[in-house]
């Protein structure tokens, strides 16, 4: 395998005022590595100098997966709880800079969309996605972990917050439909007609006054985003602790985790 291949790719692809991402890296259902993430900032970074873009579009390559959480191999280098803490600075730092974009922000989704997946695609500011779709943050069940306070915010906005509980305290994985009933998915479309009904989207949202769009964006961003508290201490306890020790262990070891409770 090569290195392109093993720490996957985040491609940009610009046609007229549409901007297609793909996050490729489908042998591990598209899950971000820290190279993927770095490239995901830069392609925004890019998209929001590019005066001819009105509209970006998120996908995940080969159909399984949107993008089914951050590679879990790599938190074996984490050595304390601060750790943890700047992983999920860093994970805030690139999902504000997506949804900082002033441009209108489409999200594909088949198949796996959760963990930093689903923080990615909630981030987008709107979602269409086939009956495939699977959508949540299992982390407690599978890693021991926690998300910062604006991850939080952003998850409780869009689903509500009995939604956000099951996904996170009970570990629950929301169907498709559950996605479009509560309003977080704004289209359930069959596979082979996902392609056209995103192009339709994507024509209607860059036909509209981009002003509006912009200013809209960032007075709805800034209403989420303020005065949320300060969480450090419990990502702290999260991260530092032998239970998610014990879930990053297990993962690699694919056996099931024992929870110990400290």
């Amino acid at each position: 395998m090569t290195g392109a291949a093993r720490d996957g790719q985040v491609r940009l692809a610009i046609e007229g005022a549409v901007a297609s991402i793909v996050f490729d890296r489908p042998a591990a259902r598209n899950a971000m590595t820290w190279s993927m993430y770095e490239q995901l900032s830069a392609i925004c970074d890019r998209l929001a100098a590019e005066p001819g873009v009105r509209v970006a579009c998120l996908r995940g390559a080969g159909g399984e997966a949107f993008v089914a959480g951050t590679d879990i191999e790599q938190f074996r280098a984490f050595k304390d709880g601060q750790d943890g803490v700047n992983y999920e600075r860093r994970i805030d730092e690139g999902v504000a800079r997506l949804e900082a974009l002033p441009i209108p922000t489409v999200a594909m989704i088949e198949g796996w969309c959760v963990g930093g997946g689903l923080a990615i695609a909630t981030a987008c500011d709107i979602r269409i996605a086939t009956p495939s779709a699977r959508l949540g943050v299992p982390i407690a069940k599978t890693l021991g972990n926690c998300l910062s306070a604006a991850n939080l915010a952003r998850l409780v906005a869009a689903f509500g917050r009995p939604r956000v509980q099951r996904m996170l305290v009970g570990a629950e994985i929301l169907t498709a439909e559950e996605g479009l009933a509560c309003g977080f998915l704004a289209q359930l479309v069959p596979a082979a007609e996902m392609n056209s009904a995103a192009a339709s989207l994507c024509t209607r949202l860059a036909a509209l006054a981009p002003v509006t769009q912009a200013v809209t964006k960032e007075a709805l961003r800034r209403l989420l985003l303020q005065n949320l508290p300060d969480v450090e201490d419990l990502i702290v306890r999260a991260y530092g602790s032998e239970d998610f020790r014990e879930g990053v262990d297990a993962f690699a070891q694919k056996r099931a985790p024992v929870w110990r409770g400290r």
